[in-house]
């Protein structure tokens, strides 16, 4: 197979977490809650927009949950793209200690607690999914999409634990293993998806939200 042909079957893809929610301040296990943007998260999107607007963008693809989608209309606008929902996207599910903080699953469900701090990939919140039943689930959407779009460059909006699972995919990484890279909100993180499945190119760069901007410069 020629270098040309083998760059036809690759997806480019980014991967974004959304932007800041007043939960991710708090602490909150958000889940599957439909949780908005904070005014923080809506700055961050609009920064992601501006860093991604000369990127040639083939397709936009989003979470439905309400925090994940307003980050990829931000983008979607200036791509001139439209932004196709897809639930398989969402965060992982997270049953009875949704809407807590972290604080509060320690002190009422502490035998759970443990489990889900030792990252036992069998182990499932009451009403939630195992890490493994997630891990399976994020990974097989992400590349279902990317199978969809070979040779073309996709933006995925989607949340922390998909990333997580997405950079676990890409690093041959178990799922117990400690998490030791960042999941920052409205990062941008790189991968390639082809016939051996997922490759990292670059993760986490947050230059976007900590450079100042044009109008902040010259004021």
């Amino acid at each position: 197979m020629s270098l040309d042909s083998h760059e036809a079957r690759l997806t480019r893809l980014i991967a974004i977490r959304h932007g800041e929610t007043a939960w991710n301040v708090d602490t909150r296990i958000q889940g599957q809650l439909d949780i908005g943007l904070n005014e923080t998260g809506r700055w961050q999107a609009g920064r992601l927009a501006r860093a991604l607007a000369d990127v040639t963008i083939d397709a936009v693809y989003s979470s439905d949950l309400l925090r994940a989608l307003d980050t990829a209309r931000a983008v979607a606008n200036v791509a001139g793209q439209p932004v196709r929902l897809d639930a398989s996207l969402r965060e992982r599910g997270f049953g009875s200690f949704e809407g807590l903080t972290y604080a509060e699953v320690e002190s009422r469900f502490p035998d759970e607690a443990r489990r889900w701090r030792q990252r036992d990939p069998q182990f499932a919140p009451e009403g939630g999914e195992s890490l493994a039943d997630f891990q399976a689930r994020a990974v097989a959407a992400v590349a279902a999409i990317a199978s969809r779009h070979r040779g073309q460059h996709v933006v995925v909006f989607t949340h922390g634990g998909v990333l997580d699972a997405l950079y676990r995919a890409a690093s041959h990484i178990t799922l117990d293993a400690p998490r030791t890279w960042h999941l920052g909100n409205a990062g941008i993180n790189r991968l390639l998806h082809g016939d051996h499945g997922f490759t990292l190119v670059g993760w986490a760069d947050m230059l976007h939200l900590e450079a100042p901007s044009l109008e902040e410069g010259s004021a």
